[in-house]
């Protein structure tokens, strides 16, 4: 089984195209078809995501995946995420 393209799948991009990119593109012409649409507002979504993501992976306790059950992992995972959401809701004097 082939895996479709994220257009076809209706999955819209969240990253901008490349400069260097879109030159090729539009140099195609016709044949290069449409740009990707790029949503200012999903990209700042997606950043917050990413930087979340970049501090539950600094947790030791995740960074050793491969040797731990599921059930365990997504425990460690809510842990994290917990201890992190505690941190950011701590008052700094």
């Amino acid at each position: 089984m082939t895996a479709s393209p994220p257009r076809l799948s209706g999955i819209a991009a969240v990253i901008a195209e490349p400069s260097d990119q879109a030159g090729h593109r539009r140099r195609r012409g016709s044949a290069g078809g449409r740009p990707p649409a790029f949503d200012a507002e999903a990209y700042k979504g997606r950043n917050v995501i990413e930087r979340s993501f970049n501090v539950l992976k600094q947790w030791h306790g995740l960074a050793t995946r491969y040797d731990k059950p599921a059930l365990t992992y997504r425990g460690g995972v809510v842990l994290g995420a917990i201890i992190t959401w505690l941190r950011a809701l701590r008052v700094a004097p």
